[in-house]
């Protein structure tokens, strides 16, 4: 843990590839965790899958890129961090600007995450 699902349009492997290690470096960097511990999962949004503001569609309205990071409580400023990390990969990985992308801290504590049926605060 942490885990982060990137909920955005389909891009080829080489952009997802790009996203993965700036996302992976940025975790690693705002919640001192190591890479082994970082795991993403890409979730594509078709066009036709997707609508803001009563809108359907994203060639109308572009679409919004979420990301949601399911991790142990952080303090703020860790999240501060990590959210500059992730937005500045997405707008890297996806060439879009800053304010098309949400982070979203989806914090658990310990006895609510298992591995290997064992929680975590055991």
């Amino acid at each position: 843990m942490p885990y982060v699902e990137v909920l955005a349009p389909q891009v080829p492997n080489q952009r997802k590839a790009a996203l993965a290690r700036s996302v992976t470096d940025g975790l690693m960097s705002a919640f001192g965790v190591t890479a082994d511990t970082v795991t993403l999962y890409f979730l594509p949004v078709a066009p036709d899958d997707y609508a803001h503001a009563g809108t359907f569609g994203a060639q109308v309205t572009g679409q919004r890129i979420l990301l949601k990071v399911h991790a142990f409580r952080r303090s703020e400023a860790e999240r501060r961090a990590a959210a500059i990390a992730l937005t500045r990969g997405v707008c890297s990985a996806y060439g879009v600007p800053g304010d098309d992308v949400a982070v979203y801290f989806l914090d658990r504590d310990r006895s609510e995450v298992s591995h290997d049926s064992k929680l975590a605060s055991d």
